[in-house]
């Protein structure tokens, strides 16, 4: 028998395969077995790390323009002195546009957002986020961002050049620099809002003879196979198209007041 873990974002998923030690196995065979299931651990463990962000962005704007990328940058007037100071007004700026959205009938934003400041350059504090899509989203931001006029927006893209990956790595590249704190095991850069969808981890047993396949329209990103002499693990990384989208992803419960 063996493992699979599949890691849901909606629109981007994982799957990783190796082999489950059984108790009658040979001592040699559950030696190599084990060593498999450890390095697919730490496989699974560097994904859910590193690729976190990409997931979570994959799940919350899955199609090419369901989500709005923004920079926020302060003026001179409102430049923060640390990054406690930036995130509250970050979050005010996310409460005026809450009440804003509100009041024009629309849903609650769903934000994935990160500080940053350039130490290279001005060390000017300024903020990387992803909106969710609703229609009028700029003129919205514009009225509710009271630090400055200083904004950047695009509609996110999907396609080979720029896409959830890469979106990731480049609002992570400061946690990944350490410019400006150290970096530590566990540490993210980013942050989201509680309505945010969430990737799904789901763990099963699967027979030897099982092989990861994607799905049929599935656009595969990585295939890849670790064999050693008794045992062999798998990873497989695809993107679904539109018609595939499953839903399986859900938003983190509020706290009860």
């Amino acid at each position: 028998m063996k493992k699979r873990i599949t890691i849901d974002g909606g629109a981007v998923v994982y799957q990783i395969e190796y082999p489950a030690a059984r108790r009658s196995d040979p001592p040699r065979t559950r030696a190599a077995k084990q060593k498999a299931t450890s390095a697919a651990q730490a496989l699974r463990n560097q994904i859910l790390s590193t690729r976190a962000l990409e997931l979570l962005l994959s799940a919350n704007y899955p199609t090419p323009g369901s989500g709005l990328v923004l920079t926020l940058s302060f003026d001179d007037q409102h430049l923060p002195g640390d990054r406690k100071t930036a995130l509250r007004r970050l979050k005010y700026f996310l409460q005026l546009l809450r009440k804003a959205r509100r009041q024009a009938g629309k849903p609650e934003p769903r934000c994935v957002y990160c500080p940053e400041v350039l130490t290279a350059a001005s060390g000017r504090w300024h903020f990387h986020l992803v909106l969710d899509s609703t229609g009028n989203d700029l003129d919205d931001v514009r009225r509710c961002w009271r630090y400055g006029h200083d904004i950047e927006a695009r509609a996110i893209r999907v396609d080979e050049d720029k896409n959830h990956e890469s979106l990731a790595r480049y609002m992570n590249k400061e946690l990944r620099e350490a410019q400006e704190y150290s970096c530590r095991v566990g540490l993210h850069g980013w942050s989201c809002t509680r309505n945010c969808y969430r990737p799904e981890v789901d763990v099963q047993t699967v027979e030897d003879s099982s092989r990861l396949r994607a799905p049929r329209g599935a656009t595969v990103l990585i295939f890849e196979r670790r064999s050693t002499e008794l045992s062999e693990s798998t990873v497989l990384k695809y993107r679904l198209p539109e018609a595939c989208f499953r839903r399986k992803v859900r938003a983190r419960r509020r706290r009860k007041s």
